[in-house]
């Protein structure tokens, strides 16, 4: 049920994530950015359907944060988002990082899955060129979390 996305997904997946950015519980992602990362991203497709999307973006030797985490509402409390996390650990692991990190506004999910809370000043400067464009910048108030895979 995971797999790689396809060219023909990015759609789905910026209005699956937009969803829940437009409640401010993850940051938008613009059709072009998703274009642009698709190959980070892995979707969870039923019966055709996108139902959850996840992206594990390399940003630093070792270093890989997970993003754009969403599922449907209809089909949360299946395991779907554990899943697309997993899936994302034991593909970081197999690339060679050392740590993955996620910036989130639900910290709780993530600790969960045993992400433990990381210091924003411990993060390389690399990751912050994003954060420019945030609309919250420079008042972040994401959770950083971080996990050896």
């Amino acid at each position: 049920m995971i797999e790689k996305a396809k060219i023909g997904d990015p759609k789905a997946i910026q209005a699956l994530v937009n969803r829940y950015a437009a409640h401010e519980l993850m940051l938008a992602r613009s059709l072009n950015d998703v274009y642009e990362t698709l190959r980070d991203f892995l979707v969870w497709r039923e019966e055709g359907r996108i139902l959850g999307c996840v992206a594990l973006h390399i940003t630093w030797e070792g270093l890989g944060e997970i993003r754009s985490l969403a599922v449907e509402s209809d089909v949360q409390g299946r395991g779907i988002g554990r899943a697309l996390v997993q899936a994302c650990l034991d593909e970081a692991r197999q690339i060679g990082m050392r740590k993955v990190f996620v910036l989130t506004y639900v910290p709780e999910f993530f600790r969960k899955l045993g992400f433990a809370d990381e210091s924003k000043e411990a993060l390389p400067h690399k990751i912050w060129a994003d954060c420019l464009n945030c609309p919250r910048f420079p008042e972040c108030d994401e959770v950083a979390l971080a996990i050896a895979p």
